[in-house]
């Protein structure tokens, strides 16, 4: 039988997933393929699964309040005005936490709320996967790492939340928002137009 070091396609990115072993490649969500299913508790105890807003659009947006990068777009309040904007729309927002307890980010669900109502955050739920278990299966490099997934199910976007890579909340302003771009193209019946962008901000803390 071969080890989990020598293992190689779906049965290695599997064993990766749950040993979490070094060297080896974390499976992605991919932009056109059905959206990997998950279970995770919010910050008030219910558990949310992804298979629960099937027929909906749904947001996926990693998040650390402690990354200036994602300070940029909260401090703004672009995040807030995003969520608000599709949120009304019937657009379900999840924010993930994927920070290790002890790590950059890492936040009790007490924390979490008291953070969302400080900085008026409009998501639908904030999900708490302090093993990273989520994170790694989309992949998730960075905070923010945006994925939208349509009624159906199919990754539609996945990327930076816009293309200005920077901390500088002034650019907010100027950048063309990926995020909002592919909701609207949804809302609108329309294909997205730009389906994938490299992310960028903080690496995730797992």
């Amino acid at each position: 039988m071969r080890s989990a070091r020598t293992a190689r396609g779906p049965l290695a990115a599997a064993i990766a997933v749950v040993l979490g072993l070094p060297g080896m490649v974390w499976p992605a969500a991919v932009v056109g393929q059905a959206a990997p299913s998950f279970t995770l508790p919010d910050t008030h105890g219910a558990q949310r699964a992804l298979a629960d807003f099937r027929g909906k659009i749904v947001v996926l947006e990693w998040l650390n309040h402690d990354c200036p990068f994602v300070r940029k777009h909260y401090d703004s309040g672009n995040m807030q005005r995003l969520q608000a904007k599709h949120t009304a729309r019937g657009v379900v927002w999840l924010s993930i936490v994927s920070s290790a307890p002890g790590k950059q980010g890492w936040v009790s669900a007490e924390q979490a709320n008291e953070l969302s109502a400080r900085k008026g955050a409009k998501a639908t739920a904030v999900l708490l996967d302090p093993e990273g278990t989520v994170g790694r299966l989309y992949g998730a490099k960075t905070t923010p790492h945006m994925f939208v997934i349509d009624a159906a199910g199919t990754v539609v976007y996945a990327g930076a939340i816009d293309d200005r890579p920077s901390t500088d909340p002034d650019d907010v302003a100027g950048a063309r928002n990926h995020v909002d771009a592919a909701l609207d193209d949804l809302t609108a019946g329309r294909p997205v137009s730009v389906a994938t962008t490299n992310p960028y901000g903080c690496s995730v803390k797992y």
